[in-house]
């Protein structure tokens, strides 16, 4: 990533660059000021490894950030696809040690949950597809700000079970509507709220938002030791006991 430009250093407007890798539909962006400079998406059948870097490439290109100017590198750390998570997480790694700066782990619910902006206590509840029946959730209600926050602690679940739980007004979005919508409406009838499928998705520009916050923060993670927040194990953790 050989550009030229200016370096850009403000400590109150910290340049960030956001990977999303947790999906199938992986995205980058930048985000300065609290403003998203720039996003590319792309959602296929490759795995992120094979685009990933070309796509942090070409934004930065048409942002015309100098990669020297990245303050931070924030990921989408879990839960979601194991090798998309690992990805990720590796490459945010990469940038950060190439550019010698930070990295930023952002919970990709947290993430897919804050592209809602919420008035009152509206329960808000990001599904993804898990595989084997279950999906990755959380239960978030808006703060004073209107920004959802986690209540409790991150799930993985069947949709059945998750249902049983739930007796007031949800909104559901994510992937697993797309899955597991039929028996949401049967389940919960007129309590289930969906909004429009654009925002099914994780998006980089969301991490990198909330990303800024812990910047302030300074809640950083370990290089060389943070590793993705599975919520429960492996293929190969439950075969083989690694």
């Amino acid at each position: 990533m050989a550009h030229t430009g200016k370096k850009i250093k403000d400590v109150n407007h910290p340049v960030i660059l956001a990977l999303e890798t947790a999906t199938m539909c992986g995205s980058v962006a930048i985000i300065s000021g609290k403003r998203c400079l720039a996003e590319f998406s792309l959602q296929s059948g490759e795995t992120h490894s094979r685009r990933l870097l070309a796509a942090v490439d070409r934004l930065l290109q048409e942002a015309k950030i100098d990669c020297t100017a990245v303050d931070a590198v924030a990921v989408s750390q879990g839960p979601g696809s194991f090798t998309g998570l690992r990805i990720g997480l590796a490459t945010a790694k990469g940038l950060a040690m190439a550019a010698g700066t930070k990295v930023i782990g952002v919970g990709t619910l947290d993430g897919l949950a804050a592209q809602i902006f919420t008035h009152g206590d509206m329960l808000i509840c990001p599904v993804l597809d898990a595989r084997k029946k279950e999906v990755y959730t959380g239960f978030y209600r808006g703060d004073s700000n209107g920004i959802p926050r986690l209540q409790g602690e991150y799930l993985a679940i069947s949709p059945a079970d998750l249902c049983a739980v739930i007796d007031e007004p949800v909104l559901f979005l994510g992937d697993g509507i797309t899955l597991y919508g039929d028996l949401f409406r049967a389940e919960l009838a007129d309590l289930v709220i969906v909004p429009p499928a654009g925002i099914f998705f994780p998006r980089a520009a969301a991490v990198g938002l909330l990303a800024l916050e812990k910047w302030h923060r300074h809640e950083f993670l370990d290089a060389a030791g943070s590793e993705p927040l599975y919520i429960r194990l492996s293929e190969a953790e439950m075969l083989f006991g690694k």
